[in-house]
């Protein structure tokens, strides 16, 4: 494939193997020169007229296009701003009013634990007698009854990779009158989506993974383009005001996803992603896929005939499994740390997981290959079992 991997356009450390881009993607080259001329020229010099002179107003919508690409959505059914977990809340809260006869939201129990906290707050705050049922994962096709009123996914598991079936739940979920929402937060960037086929209502993700959009970079929200302009955005901020600077004291929802904004966008977070999106320019995602799928399976063949103590928790078939695999031990923490050490960068997940993740755009074959075996020596030497790489730090 050669339009990969592209590491020319990244600012990667010297002597780093860095298998973390699933949790926080590397600096793209670019980005930091981009940021100090937003800086200087534009919010140094332009002052506030940057807002009309520089289009910082315009960019949540400018920005949520080019993440449409990435996912399968058409223009203007994106929108940036904010968190993930309060774009979640919103997709969440419209969604339960499109469903006013029904009380359940579905979810399942491998889910990132902020998407359960939000609805149950959303449900404590409504005290409607919403009911969050949290089956497991592979339970969850036949726990899609006609009493769910909305069903909130994340479609690649944040421990494992497993994935959902993308297309089969969205039509399970429908064929019972059930709203959807897919959480892309390991999937946007990392395998091929298309929103426009899929049908969901919402979809919603992070852009600091795999869009490299830096440390609390903005989250995104799409919205189905036939349901966009009537549904209620549930924080009624003044930028999703129809028309937010004729400040009236009524709010009237702005246009489509428009209306899905809610403050000032980050202008300076928002300019990183818009310059470290560039790339992608020339990619797509099936060819991203695919290397994605090479690298992880070398990866697995590697460290499976050097570490016979280690156990895959990721699904062996990639068909099935996102971005990154994880193998469980029992002391992962340490050994994570141990590999920090020496130039493999991944991370752990309570309980027992190490995760690795798989970005073509910056890995190639050597990158990985080295990869297993520096922990294939970690493992044999017991290089992690020390009281130093076992002192948990407060980011884990």
């Amino acid at each position: 494939m050669p339009n990969l991997p592209r590491k020319h356009l990244f600012d990667l450390p010297e002597g780093v193997i860095y298998l973390d881009g699933n949790s926080l993607g590397p600096l793209p080259r670019g980005v930091a020169e981009r940021l100090e001329s937003c800086a200087r020229d534009e919010w140094g010099q332009m002052l506030i007229r940057g807002w009309n002179e520089a289009h910082w107003m315009d960019q949540p919508a400018r920005v949520g296009n080019r993440i449409g690409r990435l996912i399968g959505a058409p223009e203007g059914s994106v929108v940036l701003g904010d968190t993930l977990s309060i774009k979640l809340y919103q997709a969440l809260a419209s969604a339960l009013e499109m469903r006013p006869d029904r009380k359940v939201i579905l979810s399942d129990n491998g889910n990132f634990p902020t998407d359960l906290y939000m609805a149950d707050g959303l449900i404590r705050s409504l005290d409607r007698g919403h009911e969050l049922r949290t089956p497991a994962p592979e339970d969850v096709a036949d726990a899609i009854t006609e009493e769910v009123a909305v069903v909130m996914l994340t479609q690649v598991d944040y421990r494992t990779g497993r994935m959902h079936d993308f297309e089969a739940i969205t039509r399970k979920a429908h064929a019972v009158g059930a709203v959807m929402i897919w959480d892309l937060a390991h999937s946007a960037g990392a395998v091929p989506v298309d929103m426009t086929a899929n049908g969901a209502e919402f979809a919603v993700g992070c852009t600091y993974k795999y869009l490299n959009g830096g440390p609390g970079a903005p989250a995104f929200i799409y919205v189905r383009p036939d349901i966009a302009g009537t549904v209620r955005p549930a924080l009624s901020g003044w930028l999703g005001h129809e028309a937010p600077f004729a400040f009236d004291l009524d709010y009237r929802p702005g246009r489509a996803v428009e209306r899905m904004r809610v403050g000032t966008p980050p202008v300076l977070q928002m300019t990183a992603l818009e310059e470290a999106l560039k790339v992608w320019d020339g990619l797509t995602m099936e060819e991203v896929r695919a290397r994605s799928v090479e690298l992880s399976e070398l990866f697995i063949r590697e460290v499976e005939a050097r570490c016979p103590d280690l156990t895959l928790l990721s699904p062996r078939d990639p068909e099935v499994r996102g971005s990154q695999v994880s193998f469980g031990f029992a002391d992962s923490y340490a050994v994570v740390q141990a590999l920090i050490a020496r130039g493999v960068i991944g991370d752990f997940r309570a309980p027992d997981a190490m995760r690795f993740g798989f970005t073509p755009l910056y890995l190639d074959e050597a990158d990985v290959t080295r990869a297993a075996e520096i922990l294939g020596e970690v493992m044999a030497q017991r290089a992690w079992d020390t009281p130093a790489f076992k002192a948990r730090g407060r980011v884990t």
